[in-house]
């Protein structure tokens, strides 16, 4: 099973003290251990960078840009990156007015064009309803991760 990592999951896993760290750990944790291929695409590269450096009074995670820099790093090192391709835009384009998808929405589309440019059916996400209009992929959450037997 091909899975793209949604960024909040990732964000989680950076903020120990939230509520949502241990179930974003273990169901990478889990996807990892049945053998699972996980992936990033660039989308997530520049919303976790904004996410971790934006400070924290604003709803961000408040890290330098080298803290920033070395997450990343080792996000990168952990996890299969796909780069965009022309197909991406492609995707995407189909996907916004198809889905007649609006606003900030289209970040999501744009998540799910990666995935079918690059073949990747299922994504990992603490969000599965943003995703409910897209029925060629599968969504899954931290918790049907570790639900499943």
């Amino acid at each position: 099973m091909k899975v793209l990592i949604d960024s909040n999951i990732l964000l989680r896993e950076a903020e120990p003290s939230h509520p949502m760290h241990a179930d974003a750990v273990a169901a990478l944790g889990r996807l990892l251990a049945r053998g699972a291929q996980l992936h990033l695409v660039s989308q997530n590269f520049y919303e976790l960078w904004v996410a971790l450096t934006r400070p924290i009074a604003v709803n961000g995670l408040g890290k330098t840009t080298a803290e920033a820099g070395t997450m990343l790093g080792d996000w990168e090192k952990r996890f299969t990156v796909l780069d965009d391709t022309p197909a991406v835009r492609a995707h995407w384009f189909h996907l916004v007015t198809t889905h007649a998808v609006s606003g900030k929405n289209a970040h999501d589309a744009r998540l799910v064009a990666a995935m079918l440019a690059h073949g990747l059916t299922h994504l990992l996400t603490f969000n599965d309803a943003d995703f409910l209009r897209f029925t060629t992929i599968v969504t899954l959450t931290p918790l049907s991760v570790l639900a499943a037997p």
